[in-house]
């Protein structure tokens, strides 16, 4: 498996980006977004360039708006994936800061959550979050989750998920490819008792929902179509 287009198109990290604030929820540094009277929450697990990519808190801000308590943890705890740093490629940074831990770390803020009176938690995993994501779906510690351009989840995480699950995928996909994802869609087909949502979206590249070129009309396009889609699970079943 390829991670390289994980690190395609780095974004410009903006600690100020965003129209919400940063707190500690559950132990990390999160940016939050929206009414702390929502009920209704939704944790965005971000790529591995962390929690102050401005394209992913404006994300955020729409899931704010559709009437949840949006949180973007920071997992890597001030130490995102800096592709400048040549001492520490992808493969060595990915040691200090596995999915495994990321999961780990996730636990403590559904139930942070939950100590704030929030009573339905869904997640949304981008990339490496996604593992995280499904884990969460693994464990029914959240009621829905969406997994968008994932790395590294596998067949046999579709097979435990028990929750409804929506998976977003991208036609030029070297980490998650479309042959990957429509197998993730056959195990979900057998599993009748489990709501799913599968989509492969054309001519787009891993990472277009997060890392999309907002000069290019057709980019911007795909991403908030996967915005939208994303939404719609969310409505549809963390209530």
């Amino acid at each position: 498996m390829s991670d390289h287009q994980c690190t395609d198109n780095p974004p410009k990290l903006d600690p100020k980006s965003g129209s919400g604030h940063v707190e500690k929820v559950g132990g990390l540094d999160s940016y939050v977004s929206g009414s702390t009277q929502s009920k209704l929450a939704v944790v965005l697990v971000s790529h591995v360039f962390g929690y102050e990519t401005p394209q992913l808190r404006k994300l955020a801000d729409k899931v704010a708006e559709a009437g949840f308590y949006a949180v973007v943890p920071d997992f890597f705890h001030g130490d995102p994936y800096n592709p400048a740093n040549e001492d520490r490629p992808l493969p060595i940074w990915i040691k200090d800061h596995t999915q495994d831990k990321g999961f780990e770390d996730s636990k403590p803020v559904v139930e942070a959550l939950k100590n704030k009176g929030i009573t339905t938690v869904g997640a949304a995993g981008f990339c490496w979050g996604a593992k995280v994501a499904v884990e969460l779906a693994k464990q029914d510690l959240i009621k829905a989750v969406v997994l968008l351009h994932p790395s590294r989840v596998s067949v046999d995480d579709i097979k435990g998920v028990k929750v409804p699950i929506s998976v977003l995928g991208a036609e030029y996909d070297q980490v998650t490819p479309p042959e990957l994802v429509k197998q993730f869609q056959d195990v979900l087909a057998t599993k009748p008792e489990v709501k799913s949502f599968v989509k492969i979206f054309p001519r787009v590249k891993h990472g277009w929902t997060v890392r999309y070129d907002a000069n290019d009309p057709s980019e911007v396009e795909a991403a908030e179509e996967a915005h939208k889609d994303m939404l719609v699970w969310l409505n549809n079943h963390v209530n």
